[in-house]
């Protein structure tokens, strides 16, 4: 692993961004994905590699297009910069929003970092171009992440982990339910009608 398969962390908590101020922060440094951490943390995210991103996008495609179909909502891809309820602002792999939930924002809420949490969300755990992971995407750390978004008020979030060949189903106020690849993954009530069949991933 090189020094540019790891993400930076910053540690902010005494400086205290507005939600303007982490705004203007990203957008004018749009080469970087930045999130920041409900305690304050920055965290500088890196590029992944061709098979990451390949996995991220096959996985997307499939929510994009049933909601295509269903005209239910509004899916997001993981440029999209959330801002919590509980204060930290966060890009979901995927995402996806209930229509009269998105309409109930202003044109200029729409338009910069939605002040929402998706009903639904989808991590895939990704590898560094050295074939390791890095130390924010340990599964430590991206179950926390996890549990965030479920503290938030997320209704469904999948975490997709091609490493161990599992995926976690996490639901509001249970246990994360955890499956071995190949399985099929049910949008439940969240999505309804929406099936993702999930294969064995390339793990490095």
């Amino acid at each position: 692993m090189t020094t540019l398969d790891l993400p930076l962390e910053l540690n902010l908590e005494s400086v205290h961004f507005t939600d303007e101020q982490f705004y203007q922060l990203c957008i004018h440094n749009p080469e970087m994905a930045i999130e920041q951490t409900a305690q304050g943390v920055l965290i500088v995210m890196p590029p992944v590699g061709g098979e990451s991103g390949n996995q991220e996008m096959e996985l997307g495609t499939d929510l994009a297009l049933w909601n295509r179909q269903t005209k239910l909502g509004k899916v997001f891809s993981s440029s999209t910069v959330f801002q919590l309820p509980i204060g930290s602002k966060r890009s979901p792999d995927a995402a996806w929003v209930e229509l009269s939930r998105w309409q109930s924002l202003t044109p200029e809420q729409r338009r910069r970092f939605p002040p929402i949490a998706p009903d639904f969300v989808m991590e895939v755990r990704w590898r560094s171009q050295a074939c390791g992971l890095s130390s924010t995407d340990n599964l430590t750390t991206l179950r926390e992440k996890m549990q965030e978004y479920m503290a938030s008020g997320v209704r469904l979030g999948w975490l997709i982990n091609p490493q161990d060949q599992q995926v976690e189903i996490y639901r509001p106020g249970q246990g994360a339910e955890v499956r071995s690849l190949p399985t099929q993954l049910a949008g439940e009530s969240v999505l309804p009608g929406f099936i993702l069949e999930v294969a064995r991933l390339p793990s490095c």
